[in-house]
């Protein structure tokens, strides 16, 4: 039920027009001047406020000044007589919703507030839109309590009030966006644009036009003012996301933004005075980018003022339970299920997982278990098949030495082995090791095993 106060210095004017409200299944409040509406307002946060134009005191356009919107947002209407339409178009202006003339009619009165009250709707939920966004990236929002992913976490905190470039490090799936959107949100940015952009999904002749922006006739086919990532993001932040990938020559582009903190569109001749923070992130080792020449020296300095290092999930396994217990409730409220928990064989097997997807591919595990189980735990058999797991008696093949192992020799190994079952093809030496093709060949590369042999047709992919 909207609230709506009406403002009027007439008691036979107020009592009418409540009378018509409340009729209409409106909670009415009443004040007799701009003075008295400020104080009714304060306390009962109205959703519509009907005030005359003219009164004593306080009028209605300085009343629309006065209130306060830092914790709710009236819609204001005023009432005026026809000889001071023009001061009702002024107030307009000032942010009043409509108006109405004096005489009032009954439909039209009844028309105009519904149809603010319904704005004031939609400002509320816009209201609580932007709030859970802010909260939905709050350090609390950041999961985990393992020690790497608390200091991570004590990293953000502290850098988020300052401007410095950050370069946020980890593998496909852990997490580098949500902890850019994080360090955005409790920035004091956090009102403006936060973009974010791929590097690795760019072509190279696309790039410059897509940061830059470019003029009409810039090029063929532009036909018209396109505006860049950088402008859009004008005293917010860009997250340039795999920034490992962005060819060399967009690299000396990106170079002097930094320095200069302008820009300037193809084929435009002004530049373009921008201040954006950039926060890039990044799955290679650019150490080894640098000796390779594949990526600058000097631009990598200038991106890694403050680096944030995220862990596999594989090295924060005491943070598993915490994220599915997360990604219940979350997939709970999405998809309106009463899931109460995992049951304990589940949890450990989940708990013994590789994870070479890290947080997405638990999550996305957990989000197909919440849509397709009946009862009121997760149970093993929701979660066996994505995991593509052997759940037998029978133990690894190998004895783990009191010294331990070196796991990405251990893993190098396990994705030999993989390669040699499936005859070098991909796509089914990943399926043997419950990976997606893209995740396979990522790892494959990263742990610096070319092979000749290898079968990776573009068709495996589709396998």
């Amino acid at each position: 039920m909207s609230v709506i106060l009406v403002v009027d210095d007439e008691p036979l004017q107020r009592d009418i027009l409540k009378t018509i409200l409340d009729d209409e299944g409106y909670e009415t409040l009443t004040a007799a001047s701009g003075e008295d509406a400020l104080k009714v307002a304060k306390k009962f946060h109205p959703d519509v406020i009907l005030t005359d134009l003219k009164m004593e005191g306080m009028d209605g356009i300085e009343l629309i000044a006065a209130v306060p919107r830092d914790t709710f947002t009236p819609t204001m209407i005023i009432m005026t007589a026809h000889g001071t339409i023009s001061s009702a178009v002024e107030a307009m202006r000032k942010g009043a919703f409509d108006y109405l003339t004096k005489p009032l009619d009954k439909d039209s009165l009844i028309l105009t507030v519904k149809r603010a009250a319904e704005h004031a709707e939609l400002l509320k939920e816009n209201r609580q839109l932007q709030k859970q966004l802010f909260d939905r990236f709050k350090m609390e929002g950041i999961v985990g309590s393992s020690p790497k992913m608390q200091d991570a976490i004590d990293i953000v905190r502290k850098v988020s009030g300052s401007t410095a470039t950050v370069l946020v490090i980890g593998e496909s799936g852990t997490g580098k966006e949500l902890i850019a959107r994080a360090i955005h949100y409790n920035s004091p940015r956090r009102a403006k644009p936060f973009i974010a952009l791929n590097c690795a999904a760019i072509p190279e002749n696309l790039f410059e036009s897509e940061l830059f922006g470019y003029e009409p006739g810039a090029f063929t086919g532009a036909s018209s003012r396109h505006i860049g990532l950088f402008e859009a993001a004008n005293s917010g932040t860009l997250f340039l996301d795999e920034i490992g990938d962005m060819p060399l020559m967009m690299q000396s582009k990106l170079l002097r933004v930094l320095q200069d903190k302008e820009i300037r569109r193809l084929g435009g001749k002004d530049p373009i005075r921008i201040d954006v923070r950039i926060i890039t992130a990044t799955n290679k080792e650019l150490e080894k980018e640098l000796g390779k020449g594949a990526f600058r020296e000097d631009l990598y300095y200038r991106l890694k003022v403050v680096t944030i290092q995220l862990p596999p999930l594989r090295e924060r396994k005491e943070d598993i339970s915490v994220l599915v217990d997360f990604f219940i409730k979350k997939y709970n409220i999405e998809f309106g299920k009463r899931i109460k928990g995992i049951e304990s064989p589940a949890l450990k097997a989940l708990s013994e997982y590789a994870w070479p997807g890290n947080i997405r591919q638990l999550e996305s595990v957990i989000e197909r278990a919440v849509i397709l189980s009946e009862a009121e735990q997760i149970s093993l058999k929701d979660i066996k098949s994505e995991l593509s797991m052997t759940y037998s008696s029978q133990p690894l093949d190998f004895e783990l030495s009191d010294e331990g192992i070196n796991f990405d020799d251990f893993e190098r190994e396990l994705l030999k082995k993989a390669m040699a079952k499936s005859n070098n093809v991909v796509a089914k030496a990943a399926k043997l090791l419950g990976m997606s093709y893209k995740t396979f060949w990522y790892r494959w590369e990263k742990l610096s095993m070319d092979n000749p042999s290898v079968k990776k047709q573009p068709s495996d992919e589709q396998q």
